[in-house]
Protein backbone atom coordinates (compact mmCIF):
# COMPACT_ATOMS: atom_id res chain seq x y z
CA UNK A 1 0.00 0.00 0.00
CA UNK A 2 3.04 2.52 0.67
CA UNK A 3 4.62 2.05 -2.69
CA UNK A 4 0.73 2.45 -4.47
CA UNK A 5 0.80 5.82 -2.44
CA UNK A 6 3.60 7.00 -3.17
CA UNK A 7 3.27 8.08 -7.02
CA UNK A 8 0.09 9.97 -5.98
CA UNK A 9 1.93 11.96 -2.83
CA UNK A 10 4.55 13.00 -4.91
CA UNK A 11 2.43 14.24 -7.51
CA UNK A 12 0.26 16.27 -5.12
CA UNK A 13 3.51 17.58 -3.76
CA UNK A 14 4.18 19.02 -6.88
CA UNK A 15 0.83 20.23 -7.42
CA UNK A 16 1.19 21.89 -4.60
CA UNK A 17 4.12 22.99 -4.80
CA UNK A 18 3.37 24.23 -7.97
CA UNK A 19 0.85 26.46 -6.96
CA UNK A 20 2.73 27.54 -4.04
CA UNK A 21 5.50 28.69 -6.55
CA UNK A 22 2.52 30.29 -9.04
CA UNK A 23 1.24 32.19 -5.77
CA UNK A 24 5.04 33.37 -5.21
CA UNK A 25 5.08 34.75 -8.53
CA UNK A 26 1.71 36.16 -8.18
CA UNK A 27 2.91 38.05 -5.12
CA UNK A 28 5.94 39.19 -6.56
CA UNK A 29 4.38 40.34 -9.67
CA UNK A 30 1.49 42.71 -7.27
CA UNK A 31 4.52 43.47 -5.04
CA UNK A 32 7.49 44.46 -7.37
CA UNK A 33 5.94 44.23 -10.84
CA UNK A 34 5.52 47.56 -13.18
CA UNK A 35 1.74 49.28 -12.04
CA UNK A 36 2.29 52.45 -13.89
CA UNK A 37 0.62 53.42 -17.02
CA UNK A 38 2.52 54.68 -20.31
CA UNK A 39 3.89 57.74 -19.78
CA UNK A 40 7.56 59.56 -20.39
CA UNK A 41 10.22 58.25 -17.74
CA UNK A 42 8.40 60.27 -15.32
CA UNK A 43 5.51 61.94 -13.99
CA UNK A 44 4.39 63.98 -10.94
CA UNK A 45 1.40 63.06 -8.87
CA UNK A 46 0.71 65.92 -6.20
CA UNK A 47 -1.06 64.78 -2.89
CA UNK A 48 -2.81 67.93 -1.02
CA UNK A 49 -2.21 68.95 2.17
CA UNK A 50 -5.50 67.30 4.31
CA UNK A 51 -5.98 64.74 1.10
CA UNK A 52 -7.13 60.97 2.20
CA UNK A 53 -6.32 57.89 1.27
CA UNK A 54 -9.41 57.64 -0.81
CA UNK A 55 -8.28 61.11 -2.49
CA UNK A 56 -5.05 59.62 -3.29
CA UNK A 57 -6.05 56.58 -4.56
CA UNK A 58 -8.44 58.38 -7.23
CA UNK A 59 -6.20 60.80 -8.36
CA UNK A 60 -3.55 58.11 -9.11
CA UNK A 61 -6.19 56.74 -10.81
CA UNK A 62 -7.22 60.38 -12.66
CA UNK A 63 -3.89 60.95 -13.83
CA UNK A 64 -3.31 57.79 -15.25
CA UNK A 65 -0.80 56.86 -12.73
CA UNK A 66 -1.22 53.22 -12.13
CA UNK A 67 -2.69 50.71 -14.17
CA UNK A 68 -4.29 48.52 -11.24
CA UNK A 69 -6.06 49.98 -8.60
CA UNK A 70 -7.27 47.02 -7.16
CA UNK A 71 -3.53 45.15 -6.61
CA UNK A 72 -2.55 48.89 -5.44
CA UNK A 73 -5.24 49.23 -2.93
CA UNK A 74 -4.44 45.52 -1.48
CA UNK A 75 -0.47 46.61 -0.99
CA UNK A 76 -1.30 49.93 0.54
CA UNK A 77 -3.68 47.96 2.82
CA UNK A 78 -1.15 45.75 4.18
CA UNK A 79 1.31 48.28 4.15
CA UNK A 80 -0.70 50.37 6.37
CA UNK A 81 -0.72 53.22 3.84
CA UNK A 82 -4.43 54.69 4.19
CA UNK A 83 -2.89 56.24 8.21
CA UNK A 84 -0.22 57.54 7.03
CA UNK A 85 -0.82 59.53 3.98
CA UNK A 86 1.40 62.61 3.57
CA UNK A 87 1.17 65.80 1.42
CA UNK A 88 3.46 66.61 -0.97
CA UNK A 89 5.06 66.58 -4.95
CA UNK A 90 5.96 62.73 -5.38
CA UNK A 91 8.31 61.96 -8.85
CA UNK A 92 6.83 58.33 -10.08
CA UNK A 93 8.81 56.70 -12.58
CA UNK A 94 7.92 54.71 -15.03
CA UNK A 95 8.05 50.68 -14.45
CA UNK A 96 7.72 51.53 -10.53
CA UNK A 97 5.76 49.02 -8.72
CA UNK A 98 3.09 48.96 -6.06
CA UNK A 99 5.73 48.01 -3.42
CA UNK A 100 7.81 51.26 -4.77
CA UNK A 101 5.15 53.70 -5.31
CA UNK A 102 3.43 53.23 -1.98
CA UNK A 103 7.14 53.48 -0.08
CA UNK A 104 7.49 56.62 -1.43
CA UNK A 105 4.49 57.84 -0.75
CA UNK A 106 4.07 56.88 2.63
CA UNK A 107 7.85 58.22 3.62
CA UNK A 108 6.76 61.77 2.12
CA UNK A 109 10.05 61.56 0.55
CA UNK A 110 9.19 64.76 -1.73
CA UNK A 111 10.60 65.65 -5.07
CA UNK A 112 11.60 69.55 -4.14
CA UNK A 113 10.37 72.43 -6.73
CA UNK A 114 12.90 74.71 -8.09
CA UNK A 115 11.13 78.46 -7.94
CA UNK A 116 12.89 80.56 -9.98
CA UNK A 117 12.51 84.56 -9.30
CA UNK A 118 13.30 86.81 -11.75
CA UNK A 119 11.84 90.28 -12.12
CA UNK A 120 8.77 90.59 -11.13
CA UNK A 121 6.87 94.09 -10.96
CA UNK A 122 3.89 93.36 -8.91
CA UNK A 123 2.92 91.79 -5.89
CA UNK A 124 0.15 90.52 -8.16
CA UNK A 125 2.80 88.48 -10.37
CA UNK A 126 4.71 87.40 -7.13
CA UNK A 127 1.96 85.37 -5.70
CA UNK A 128 0.59 83.78 -9.37
CA UNK A 129 3.97 82.46 -9.47
CA UNK A 130 4.21 81.11 -6.31
CA UNK A 131 0.61 80.00 -6.28
CA UNK A 132 0.71 78.38 -9.92
CA UNK A 133 4.63 76.78 -9.03
CA UNK A 134 3.33 75.73 -5.40
CA UNK A 135 0.27 74.46 -3.10
CA UNK A 136 0.15 77.81 -1.47
CA UNK A 137 -3.67 79.40 -2.63
CA UNK A 138 -3.12 82.81 -4.01
CA UNK A 139 -5.72 84.16 -1.50
CA UNK A 140 -3.76 83.42 1.34
CA UNK A 141 -0.61 84.69 -0.14
CA UNK A 142 -2.33 88.06 -1.09
CA UNK A 143 -3.38 88.17 2.60
CA UNK A 144 0.09 87.87 3.78
CA UNK A 145 1.12 90.59 1.48
CA UNK A 146 -0.93 92.93 2.77
CA UNK A 147 -1.12 92.17 6.42
CA UNK A 148 0.68 95.15 8.16
CA UNK A 149 1.05 93.96 11.40
CA UNK A 150 2.66 90.39 9.78
CA UNK A 151 5.19 92.34 8.10
CA UNK A 152 6.05 94.90 10.60
CA UNK A 153 8.02 91.93 11.74
CA UNK A 154 10.38 91.85 9.18
CA UNK A 155 10.86 95.71 9.12
CA UNK A 156 8.29 95.70 5.90
CA UNK A 157 4.84 97.31 5.46
CA UNK A 158 2.52 97.10 2.44
CA UNK A 159 4.81 99.17 0.09
CA UNK A 160 8.22 97.51 0.67
CA UNK A 161 7.09 94.04 1.07
CA UNK A 162 8.70 93.35 -2.04
CA UNK A 163 12.15 94.39 -1.01
CA UNK A 164 12.15 91.12 0.62
CA UNK A 165 12.33 89.47 -2.85
CA UNK A 166 15.68 88.99 -4.14
CA UNK A 167 15.51 87.26 -7.42
CA UNK A 168 17.06 83.89 -7.48
CA UNK A 169 16.22 79.88 -7.72
CA UNK A 170 14.59 78.80 -4.56
CA UNK A 171 14.13 74.99 -3.36
CA UNK A 172 11.16 74.67 -1.92
CA UNK A 173 9.01 71.85 -0.72
CA UNK A 174 6.02 71.70 -3.03
CA UNK A 175 3.31 71.81 -0.05
CA UNK A 176 5.39 74.70 1.98
CA UNK A 177 2.29 76.94 3.43
CA UNK A 178 2.66 80.66 2.37
CA UNK A 179 4.46 81.69 5.87
CA UNK A 180 7.12 79.45 5.17
CA UNK A 181 7.71 80.59 1.58
CA UNK A 182 7.99 83.93 3.06
CA UNK A 183 10.51 82.96 5.88
CA UNK A 184 12.58 81.44 2.82
CA UNK A 185 12.51 84.64 0.90
CA UNK A 186 13.40 86.63 4.09
CA UNK A 187 16.37 84.58 4.78
CA UNK A 188 17.71 84.81 1.43
CA UNK A 189 17.16 88.47 1.61
CA UNK A 190 18.92 88.81 5.16
CA UNK A 191 21.80 86.36 3.86
CA UNK A 192 21.79 89.02 1.01
CA UNK A 193 22.39 91.99 2.99
CA UNK A 194 25.68 91.02 4.70
CA UNK A 195 27.85 93.43 6.47
CA UNK A 196 29.49 94.78 3.19
CA UNK A 197 25.98 95.48 1.71
CA UNK A 198 24.85 97.26 4.66
CA UNK A 199 27.99 99.60 5.32
CA UNK A 200 27.80 100.82 1.50
CA UNK A 201 24.17 101.64 2.51
CA UNK A 202 24.64 103.51 4.98
CA UNK A 203 27.36 105.78 3.49
CA UNK A 204 24.71 106.68 0.73
CA UNK A 205 22.66 107.92 3.74
CA UNK A 206 20.27 104.89 2.41
CA UNK A 207 18.44 101.84 4.38
CA UNK A 208 18.47 98.42 2.36
CA UNK A 209 15.06 98.99 1.43
CA UNK A 210 15.59 102.20 0.04
CA UNK A 211 18.28 100.91 -1.78
CA UNK A 212 16.03 98.23 -3.18
CA UNK A 213 13.59 100.97 -4.46
CA UNK A 214 16.41 103.15 -6.51
CA UNK A 215 17.64 100.04 -7.90
CA UNK A 216 14.69 98.74 -9.04
CA UNK A 217 14.38 101.87 -10.92
CA UNK A 218 17.81 101.47 -12.35
CA UNK A 219 16.44 97.89 -13.75
CA UNK A 220 13.64 99.49 -15.46
CA UNK A 221 16.07 102.11 -16.82
CA UNK A 222 18.34 99.59 -18.47
CA UNK A 223 19.44 96.23 -19.61
CA UNK A 224 23.20 96.91 -19.96
CA UNK A 225 25.22 96.21 -16.89
CA UNK A 226 27.83 97.74 -17.59
CA UNK A 227 25.80 101.19 -17.75
CA UNK A 228 23.74 100.92 -14.29
CA UNK A 229 26.68 102.47 -11.87
CA UNK A 230 26.35 106.14 -13.87
CA UNK A 231 22.52 105.80 -14.45
CA UNK A 232 22.85 104.80 -10.06
CA UNK A 233 25.03 107.97 -9.86
CA UNK A 234 22.58 110.17 -11.41
CA UNK A 235 19.79 109.24 -9.46
CA UNK A 236 21.66 109.07 -6.70
CA UNK A 237 23.14 113.07 -7.28
CA UNK A 238 19.22 113.78 -7.97
CA UNK A 239 18.33 112.79 -4.80
CA UNK A 240 21.47 114.24 -2.48
CA UNK A 241 20.92 117.45 -4.58
CA UNK A 242 17.07 117.45 -4.05
CA UNK A 243 15.80 117.50 -7.43
CA UNK A 244 12.81 115.16 -8.05
CA UNK A 245 14.31 112.05 -9.58
CA UNK A 246 11.71 112.72 -12.62
CA UNK A 247 12.15 108.92 -13.72
CA UNK A 248 9.89 107.27 -16.17
CA UNK A 249 9.35 103.61 -15.52
CA UNK A 250 7.98 105.08 -11.97
CA UNK A 251 5.51 106.57 -14.62
CA UNK A 252 4.89 103.03 -15.97
CA UNK A 253 4.51 102.05 -12.73
CA UNK A 254 2.02 104.21 -11.79
CA UNK A 255 -0.17 103.87 -14.55
CA UNK A 256 0.23 100.11 -14.41
CA UNK A 257 1.00 100.24 -17.82
CA UNK A 258 4.21 98.97 -18.68
CA UNK A 259 3.86 98.65 -22.43
CA UNK A 260 4.49 102.22 -23.22
CA UNK A 261 7.17 103.59 -25.90
CA UNK A 262 7.18 107.17 -24.83
CA UNK A 263 6.50 109.39 -21.65
CA UNK A 264 4.16 111.96 -22.44
CA UNK A 265 3.80 114.97 -20.84
CA UNK A 266 0.46 114.30 -19.39
CA UNK A 267 1.26 111.32 -18.31
CA UNK A 268 3.67 112.88 -15.65
CA UNK A 269 0.75 114.79 -14.68
CA UNK A 270 -0.56 111.19 -13.31
CA UNK A 271 -1.50 111.84 -9.27
CA UNK A 272 0.19 108.89 -7.34
CA UNK A 273 2.88 108.86 -4.76
CA UNK A 274 5.12 106.57 -7.17
CA UNK A 275 4.88 109.44 -9.72
CA UNK A 276 8.13 110.51 -9.29
CA UNK A 277 7.49 113.48 -11.78
CA UNK A 278 5.03 115.01 -8.99
CA UNK A 279 6.49 113.67 -5.82
CA UNK A 280 10.05 114.20 -4.35
CA UNK A 281 12.38 111.69 -3.30
CA UNK A 282 11.79 107.90 -3.56
CA UNK A 283 8.77 106.23 -4.19
CA UNK A 284 6.72 104.36 -1.37
CA UNK A 285 7.65 100.74 -2.74
CA UNK A 286 9.76 99.07 -5.58
CA UNK A 287 8.70 99.13 -9.18
CA UNK A 288 9.86 95.84 -9.57
CA UNK A 289 12.59 93.36 -8.03
CA UNK A 290 15.92 94.65 -9.40
CA UNK A 291 18.39 92.40 -10.11
CA UNK A 292 21.85 92.13 -7.73
CA UNK A 293 23.54 93.87 -10.43
CA UNK A 294 21.35 96.67 -10.19
CA UNK A 295 21.54 96.61 -6.18
CA UNK A 296 25.19 96.67 -6.46
CA UNK A 297 25.35 99.29 -9.11
CA UNK A 298 23.55 101.66 -6.21
CA UNK A 299 25.90 100.17 -3.59
CA UNK A 300 28.90 101.05 -5.74
CA UNK A 301 27.38 103.99 -8.60
CA UNK A 302 30.09 106.10 -10.87
CA UNK A 303 31.76 108.89 -9.35
CA UNK A 304 29.84 111.31 -11.66
CA UNK A 305 28.50 114.84 -12.05
CA UNK A 306 25.73 113.53 -14.38
CA UNK A 307 21.91 115.21 -13.33
CA UNK A 308 20.46 114.23 -16.59
CA UNK A 309 20.44 110.81 -19.24
CA UNK A 310 17.96 109.70 -22.19
CA UNK A 311 18.33 106.75 -24.66
CA UNK A 312 20.86 107.10 -27.22
CA UNK A 313 18.80 107.67 -30.93
CA UNK A 314 21.38 104.95 -32.36
CA UNK A 315 18.78 102.50 -30.76
CA UNK A 316 22.06 100.43 -29.34
CA UNK A 317 20.18 100.24 -25.92
CA UNK A 318 22.96 102.52 -23.96
CA UNK A 319 22.00 106.31 -22.61
CA UNK A 320 23.36 110.00 -23.23
CA UNK A 321 24.63 111.49 -19.69
CA UNK A 322 24.82 115.28 -19.17
CA UNK A 323 25.63 117.51 -16.56
CA UNK A 324 23.99 120.63 -17.67
CA UNK A 325 20.00 120.94 -18.76
CA UNK A 326 21.28 122.26 -22.05
CA UNK A 327 23.27 119.64 -22.80
CA UNK A 328 20.39 117.41 -22.03
CA UNK A 329 17.74 119.07 -24.09
CA UNK A 330 19.91 118.38 -27.05
CA UNK A 331 20.44 114.80 -26.71
CA UNK A 332 16.62 114.45 -25.73
CA UNK A 333 15.85 116.57 -28.93
CA UNK A 334 17.73 113.61 -30.77
CA UNK A 335 16.16 111.04 -29.10
CA UNK A 336 12.42 112.32 -29.94
CA UNK A 337 13.77 112.76 -33.68
CA UNK A 338 14.61 109.17 -33.99
CA UNK A 339 11.60 107.97 -32.41
CA UNK A 340 9.36 109.83 -34.51
CA UNK A 341 11.06 108.66 -37.40
CA UNK A 342 10.82 104.82 -36.45
CA UNK A 343 6.86 106.09 -36.01
CA UNK A 344 6.78 104.97 -32.17
CA UNK A 345 3.99 106.76 -30.20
Amino acid sequence: MKNKRSPWLRRIAVIIGCLLAGFLVFAAYILMGSNTRAFGDKKYFYVRTGSTYKDVLQGLQDQEIIRSAATFNLVARRLDYPARVKAGRYEIRKGMGNLDIIRLLRSGRQSPVKLVINKLRLKEDFIHLVSSSLEADSATLQALLNDQVYLRQFGLDTNTVMCAVVPDTYELYWNTSAEKVFDKLEEAHNNFWNNGRKDKAQALGLSPNEVTILASIVEEETNRHDEKPSIASVYLNRLHSGMKLGADPTVKYALKNFALKRIWGSYTEFDSPYNTYRYSGLPPGPICTPSVKSIDAVLSPAVSDYLYFCAKADGSGYHAFAVTYKEHLENAKAYQKALNERGIK
